[in-house]
């Protein structure tokens, strides 16, 4: 079973083409990401600004485990597998190590995000736009009706665990 998130992810400075047609796309690199459903914004490590160049954008307050700073900010593109890409994406840089980027709810928020873990096998999708209304709670209530009455001692688990009520 996965214990974390980690895809390939393509990263290089904005580009727009709409807005910049006359302009060539600048190279893509490739890193490793890190899928956080935790952080609010998507982060890019200090060895991705030295390797594409990057200027600052601005800056920007962020909240970590142990306090809070003031970081730069820059604007890039990203690229993710399944062919989305991002074209201009307000990132933070902060202190990552392995993985060198870090995908925030600023991305995950744009589509469908889902984790499943059928046999010991973790599987990750993510897809734009948006397609499907999951809701395994909604499901589940909707496979079991209800009965009105209180589980009995030997009653099963409506999960279909095999484990029952009581031991």
């Amino acid at each position: 079973m996965a214990t974390c998130l980690n895809t390939p992810c393509g990263i290089s400075a904005a580009f727009a083409p709409s807005l910049l047609p006359d302009k060539e796309a600048p190279e893509v690199h490739e890193y490793s990401a890190l899928w956080d459903i935790g952080a609010i914004g998507s982060v890019i490590s200090s060895k991705i600004v030295k390797e594409l160049g990057l200027k600052p954008t601005g800056n920007a307050r962020v909240f970590l485990a142990n306090g809070q700073s003031i970081v730069n900010t820059y604007a890039v593109s990203i690229s993710l597998p399944a062919g989305v890409t991002f074209q201009v994406v307000r990132v933070t840089e902060g202190m990552l190590g392995d993985p060198d980027v870090l995908i925030g709810m600023d991305i995950i928020s744009r589509g469908d995000f889902t984790v499943t873990c059928k046999d010991g096998r973790t599987k990750f999708s993510f897809q734009i736009p948006s397609t499907h209304d999951i809701d395994f709670v909604k499901e589940s209530k909707q496979a079991e009706p209800a009965t009105g009455k209180e589980p009995g001692r030997n009653d099963l688990y409506p999960c279909r665990s095999g484990k029952k009520y009581k031991n």
